[in-house]
């Protein structure tokens, strides 16, 4: 019998186009090498969550939302025809050249993730259609229902104390840089000790910084 513990099940939804999205999931990525968590990737979407409200937004955010329709469309057109295991190596490729490197929002760059993450380079042509648009929006309504309109990218569930209780579901958290080793590994089981505090909702303070990309 292996004594080894029962992992974690992680959902993480993510936009692509979000920087601090990025440091959150390398975060999840150095949580995962210490401890025993299984992360399923889950699309969501910062041009559904502000299409109502655009002409709210300062001009640079509505520029980045009409950006970003591309590259959640594609992300679910390719685990729409390889599965949801294609999410992880493609989200890498794509937010390495958009945050490590500062590659543009293009076509181009879409290409070349898909490549990287050997998928076939004819599913960028998604990004042009709304023909995976009902997949996204249930996907990004997935997360956004755990809780609430009031938050953004990304979005973390794990499961509750019993088999019985819902989803623990929360915003972020926002950090930067990401944090590595056992700095990562305390700040999950800071996470998940305050997430799983009953009818606790906040924390919060004014970021001083900009997204650290190391």
């Amino acid at each position: 019998m292996s004594d080894s513990p029962t992992p974690t099940a992680v959902d993480f939804w993510f936009d692509p186009v979000c920087p601090w999205t990025w440091l959150t999931s390398r975060w999840m990525l150095e949580v995962r090498k210490t401890r025993p968590v299984e992360i399923t990737w889950h699309v969501m979407s910062l041009a559904v969550l502000n299409e109502a409200r655009l002409d709210q937004l300062p001009p640079a955010n509505r520029e980045l939302m009409g950006q970003a329709w591309a590259p959640v469309r594609v992300l679910i057109a390719a685990q729409e025809g390889f599965g949801p295991g294609v999410l992880e190596p493609l989200y890498t490729a794509l937010g390495t050249r958009y945050f490590s490197q500062g590659q543009p929002k293009t076509r181009a760059t879409i290409e070349a993730a898909l490549r990287e993450a050997g998928l076939p380079e004819h599913l960028v042509d998604a990004g042009d259609t709304d023909a995976h648009d009902p997949a996204l929006r249930r996907s990004h309504r997935e997360g956004i229902e755990l809780v609430g309109q009031e938050v953004g990218s990304p979005i973390i569930a794990v499961p509750g104390p019993d088999p019985a209780s819902s989803k623990i579901a929360f915003f972020g958290p926002v950090l930067t840089p990401t944090p590595t080793g056992e700095q990562a590994a305390r700040l999950w089981d800071g996470v998940l000790a305050v997430a799983s505090t009953p009818g606790f909702y906040e924390i919060k303070r004014t970021r001083t910084v900009g997204p650290i990309f190391a």
